[in-house]
């Protein structure tokens, strides 16, 4: 009964950040779709029903982050101190960029800079935190709704002093064992805990009778390997840890486990998690 009685739906537009604290941009529809046109930029969508009674509560949708691809510029950072200096090169001229920074959508900080500076210098960048700049053409400069103007000229990332992982990955287990291989995954490294860009895991097994010890190095994609050349009735045990640019992080280490005389163990093998201090 209710939604016999809707008239229409007010979609309210509001870009991420709002430094200019303009009211969101309202589209009234009677269908319930509607195409917009967005820039990169971070987006909060709230839509609410209404009829000759008033409005309802509203529903709020944050657009999704869309991956960066086939974008016209690229953007340079250079860290200077806690400050970071962004240059760009513009492929044509508008009237001004909007430049986005932050580490998340609850976290980013908007600026207007003209076209002719094509730089622009961050202050107070925290050290081990992974920042999003965004830049953004607009031939509108005012401080008013860019929804209808701006378009994304570039984006990148960067961190402004990188260190290394705080912890190893996790979940790892060792399954399929045969007597001269075993298979070995898991779980990517988060985000958060990288403290830099994760280059790749490195895993080292150790026969525990003679000490013996070989490592691998794999790209940072990667969550399975299949171990070979193991000896047959020998114990092991395996360390896996991932790896920036500033060096490698503390590994998760396996339980020790066995390879068999004949056939295929199918036993997983639980691990523990080393933090960094």
């Amino acid at each position: 009964t209710q939604t016999d009685n809707i008239l229409g739906y007010y979609v309210d537009v509001e870009r991420i950040p709002n430094s200019c604290r303009d009211s969101p941009n309202r589209i009234f529809q009677k269908d319930r779709k509607v195409l917009l046109n967005l820039s990169l930029a971070y987006y909060r969508v709230n839509i609410s029903a209404y009829n000759e009674a008033g409005e309802s509560p509203q529903a709020t949708y944050i657009v999704p982050e869309f991956s960066a691809t086939d974008l016209p510029g690229q953007i340079h950072v250079k860290h200077h101190g806690s400050n970071v200096i962004v240059t760009w090169t513009p492929e044509y001229n508008p009237n001004c960029f909007m430049v986005d920074w932050g580490t998340g959508k609850e976290d980013m900080y908007m600026k207007i800079v003209t076209a002719t500076a094509g730089n622009f210098t961050l202050e107070n960048i925290q050290p081990y935190k992974l920042y999003r700049i965004m830049v953004h053409a607009s031939d509108v400069c005012q401080c008013e709704n860019f929804t209808r103007h701006e378009k994304t000229f570039g984006v990148t990332q960067f961190y402004s002093v990188e260190g290394v992982p705080r912890t190893g990955p996790a979940n790892v287990t060792v399954l399929n064992i045969t007597k001269h291989t075993a298979f070995v995954k898991w779980t990517a490294i988060a985000t958060e805990d990288c403290l830099g860009f994760l280059q790749g895991y490195r895993i080292t097994y150790t026969d525990l009778s003679s000490k013996n010890s070989l490592a691998v190095i794999l790209n940072s994609s990667t969550t399975s390997y299949r171990l070979t050349g193991l000896k047959a009735k020998t114990i092991y045990r395996i360390q896996i840890s991932g790896f920036t640019n500033a060096g490698k992080g503390p590994p998760t280490i396996s339980q020790p486990f066995s390879t068999p005389k004949y056939g295929t163990v199918k036993a997983l093998c639980t691990c523990v998690a080393q933090h960094q201090s």
